[in-house]
């Protein structure tokens, strides 16, 4: 079982920068590939990144790619989502999932824990 709690989002004008982090719960997080996806209002659960067990390998969107950087930290449970030359279409609430290796990274149904949701809003 583990349990993850995002943290990290808030309110930024266009161009500017969040850190959003995702603290999971757990002795076998370094166990887990770990994901952020994001729902804007109206709109389907989309995926942004993923990173491997090990952190050895990264996923990116093509929206985010050159923009947004994951990381992860195994000895601190914590995963975390740079962003940077944020847009007003970035704008939505942000969710860290963790997968027990599916061996897949981009869709939803990959994951098999997923975190309350954090809000960003980017202002034009």
């Amino acid at each position: 079982q583990v349990q993850l709690v995002e943290s990290g989002g808030g309110l930024v004008q266009a161009g500017g920068s969040l850190r959003l982090s995702c603290a999971a719960s757990g002795r076998t997080f370094s166990s887990y590939a770990m994901g952020w996806f994001r729902q804007a209002p109206g709109k389907e659960r989309e995926f942004v990144a993923a990173i491997s067990w090990s952190g050895g390998s990264t996923y990116y969107a093509d929206s985010v790619k050159g923009r947004f950087t994951i990381s992860r930290d195994n000895a601190k449970n914590t995963v975390y989502l740079q962003m940077n030359s944020l847009k007003p279409e970035d704008t939505a609430v942000y969710y860290c999932a963790a997968s027990w290796d599916s061996g897949s990274y981009y869709s939803p149904t990959d994951y098999d824990y997923w975190g309350q949701g954090t809000q960003v809003t980017v202002s034009s």
